[in-house]
């Protein structure tokens, strides 16, 4: 779009342009947090639209849109209105918030009932931003981010600074009602507005879209202003319409500094918890094993005692034995005499071999009598297909899907067959930089307690480019058993980690359980 846009807007004067732009509607947001806002941001585009009739400029429009896909624009209607009078003769240019070009997009969807429309885009791929799809309550904080005119007219220098990547601006107010404007349901909110953000969109605390804002009711002699826009309802209705998919998330806006520390509370619990496992394992196993030993020692003692009582009714036999061979032998008969002093005597003899060997009471039990601790999970072993779902009071879900995901740990680090961790203590780390997307994910599981999650990183396009710089000295591309890799691999993810913000955009945390 270049070259075309470029002409079409040196074709302005200064003073055809500020009247233009005044004729022009806009919408401005509220109050939120700073990295989510700024994240979105980079999803916001300008849009302008310029028609030309015989290298004649007849037409002028600026607004704002934000990216619903890589290459799809959303955009209030009255913006790219000049694209339905002069339907042969119209630019229309998308200036992206990051960067040093601007592209041409073509309307592929428009519903002036709703005052929304729909612009594809070729040549580059922006930051998607989300549709919050939950429930906003009065009084909540908004922010509207977009190219309001009155800055534009204050700060450009000529009408080529149009078209030169900046960053929108952003306004911050409340939610202050829902209402209907023609049949349409609209925000009411309290965030500034001014001609120049139609088509930008007004966000919850996390950065979500929750409409669409399209115009906005001046105070006058002291009356408050508010601002209109098309409500998140409204918008996912012209997308459907438009078969346009979108990603929506109906998870409320929870603060990240809360998730971070409720995450390291429940792995400070767990672990807590494990060793409180292990130690009343260990003392029940102690227990379990006195109690063997105690009952092995009773058996014992009366193995022995019965023994003993057996020895001293021989003792006792063979003596009477020996008796009754006497009284046989005084009435003379001498050959049973000694039968039965010899029988006598074998039982005194044994009932001394008896009593010598009597055993013992101290007993040992074998090692596999009692376990002493449930057996531990090798971190290097494979673990098979498991499912893993969204821990809810663990996470914080900005953009991305709360439905289940299945994994296939493999041996030594391996996911999913192709995707190499690296060691990380008896966990697994794995850093995904991505080469289009300005999304960086570092990724985790934990074989011991079969806990997996994704931390996102929302980032500027000059800090993905550092990124994919240290990305590329990675040499692992594939699962491998080679120790010295995985090395080389949590060494330049390490690199990674230094150029990450403090805290990530959004965290997913997922509980795993064996498929089946």
């Amino acid at each position: 779009m270049g070259n075309l846009l470029n002409k079409c807007v040196r074709g302005l004067s200064a003073m055809a342009l500020a009247v233009l732009l005044a004729t022009m509607l806009v919408a401005l947001p509220d109050q939120a947090r700073a990295d989510d806002i700024s994240a979105t941001s980079r999803g916001v585009v300008r849009v302008v639209t310029i028609a030309m009739v015989d290298d004649q400029v007849v037409g002028f429009g600026h607004g704002s849109g934000f990216a619903v896909a890589p290459n799809r624009i959303v955009t209030n209607a009255h913006v790219v209105e000049l694209a339905k009078r002069y339907p042969d003769n119209v630019v229309v240019g998308i200036v992206p918030s990051e960067g040093s070009k601007s592209y041409e997009g073509k309307v592929i969807a428009i519903d002036t009932v709703r005052d929304l429309a729909l612009i594809e885009l070729t040549g580059t791929h922006l930051p998607t931003v989300a549709l919050y799809t939950g429930p906003v309550e009065e009084g909540a904080a908004v922010t509207a981010l977009g190219y309001p005119g009155n800055v534009d007219l204050a700060t450009a220098q000529s009408a080529v600074d149009y078209i030169h990547p900046l960053s929108p601006i952003r306004s911050e107010g409340v939610f202050s009602g829902r209402r209907a404007m023609s049949g349409v349901d609209v925000l009411l909110h309290t965030a500034n507005i001014a001609r120049g953000n139609s088509g930008g969109p007004l966000l919850d605390p996390c950065g979500r879209v929750i409409g669409v804002n399209s115009a906005f009711a001046r105070g006058e002699e002291g009356d408050s202003s508010f601002g209109f826009a098309i409500a998140d309802s409204e918008l996912a209705t012209f997308l459907r319409a438009a078969k346009q998919s979108f990603p929506a998330v109906g998870t409320p806006c929870t603060s990240i500094l809360d998730r971070v520390k409720q995450d390291s509370d429940a792995e400070a619990q767990a672990a807590a918890e494990a060793d409180a496992a292990k130690r009343d394992a260990a003392a029940k196993a102690t227990l379990a094993r006195e109690v063997a030993l105690t009952k092995a020692r009773d058996a014992a003692e009366r193995n022995r005692e019965n023994i003993m009582a057996l020895a001293a009714v021989l003792l006792v036999a063979g003596a009477l034995a020996i008796g009754g061979g006497g009284l046989l032998e005084v009435r003379r008969k001498r050959r049973e005499a000694i039968w039965v002093a010899a029988g006598g005597g074998v039982l005194i003899v044994a009932s001394a071999i008896v009593f010598l060997t009597r055993p013992g009471i101290e007993v040992t039990l074998p090692p596999d009598v009692v376990q002493t601790a449930a057996p531990t999970i090798s971190s290097t072993a494979p673990l098979g297909k498991m499912i893993c779902t969204v821990v809810p009071e663990r996470s914080r879900v900005v953009s991305s899907s709360v439905d289940p995901v299945t994994i296939d740990w493999g041996a030594a680090g391996c996911m999913n067959g192709k995707t190499q961790y690296a060691e990380n203590g008896s966990k697994w780390d794995r850093i995904l930089v991505p080469g289009e997307e300005q999304t960086v994910s570092v990724l985790q599981f934990d074989p011991a307690t079969g806990i997996y999650s994704n931390q996102r990183y929302f980032l500027t396009a000059a800090q993905m480019d550092t990124l994919r710089k240290i990305r590329s000295q990675v040499t692992v591309k594939a699962c491998t058993p080679d120790e010295a890799g995985r090395a080389n691999l949590a060494t330049q993810q390490a690199a990674i980690r230094t150029q990450l913000p403090p805290y990530p955009n959004e965290k997913l945390v997922y509980s795993c359980k064996a498929a089946g």
